[in-house]
């Protein structure tokens, strides 16, 4: 038994109890936790036996309710109770003192816990935001590496693709004119040597296309330009011999 209790006086809170209103056992141990505030839990091996000694000294009684034995006091109980009130005085009052000092020192300990507490998770945040903005960094930095290597590769990407195009164009322009080529050292013949101005003609302007980077409203002129001369060709040159053929 708890030292709360010295002997005797655990029998006599036991009647005390009773005296307020009839209890099964369980109500009595939930009460006793209840006012001692939880430092004080008796168990159960410690008031059946109990109850059961009051009322076969005729201090209490019992009937079943819903199954449970609901202890009330009798009028021995009362007699024994009345007799023994300023006993059961100071015992309240040492309940009444043990538990303000017990609730002074948990109030302490919370307060303390608290205080550690806070300083923990300030200490916790601090450190989370220390480490958010270190992490930040590097994380800003690793995204900037990878977003120069990204352009580093698509611009290696574009370069390689535009230089696979011109040899791609140049190769057929080349595979185109090779008959021309071929031809280059007949003398004599207006057709071949009007293929080979037309070819040089194509390759010069085929370098200055590349090599000026035009945008659309360049090359729109460009391509007005070679409409315009073709349609001069057929009217003002080629027909013209047809028609004086």
């Amino acid at each position: 038994m708890s030292p709360v209790f010295g002997h005797g006086r655990l029998r006599l809170y036991l009647l005390k109890l009773l005296e307020e209103s009839p209890r099964h056992g369980y109500e009595v141990i939930r009460l006793l936790q209840d006012r001692f505030l939880g430092i004080y839990s008796p168990s159960p091996g410690t008031i059946y036996p109990r109850l059961a000694r009051l009322e076969s000294e005729g201090l209490v009684t019992h009937e079943v309710v819903k199954g449970k034995k609901v202890y009330q006091l009798t009028d021995k109980g009362r007699a024994e109770l009345e007799r023994r009130m300023d006993e059961l005085a100071d015992l309240e009052e040492e309940i009444s003192a043990s538990a303000q000092e017990f609730a002074r020192g948990v109030q302490q300990d919370v307060r303390q816990t608290v205080r550690s507490l806070r300083e923990e998770l300030t200490q916790a945040a601090r450190e989370m935001r220390d480490q958010g903005r270190t992490t930040a960094w590097q994380a800003w930095r690793d995204s900037t590496e990878r977003q120069k290597e990204e352009w580093r590769r698509q611009k290696g990407h574009w370069r390689e693709q535009g230089q696979a195009l011109k040899d791609e164009w140049r190769q057929n322009w080349e595979n185109a004119w090779r008959s021309v080529r071929t031809a280059d050292t007949a003398t004599g013949d207006p057709q071949l040597e009007f293929e080979q101005a037309l070819r040089r003609f194509v390759e010069d302007a085929r370098q200055e296309a590349w090599g000026a980077h035009a945008d659309e409203e360049t090359l729109a002129a460009a391509r007005a330009l070679l409409e315009e001369t073709t349609e001069r060709l057929r009217t003002e040159i080629f027909r013209r011999r047809i028609d004086e053929g």
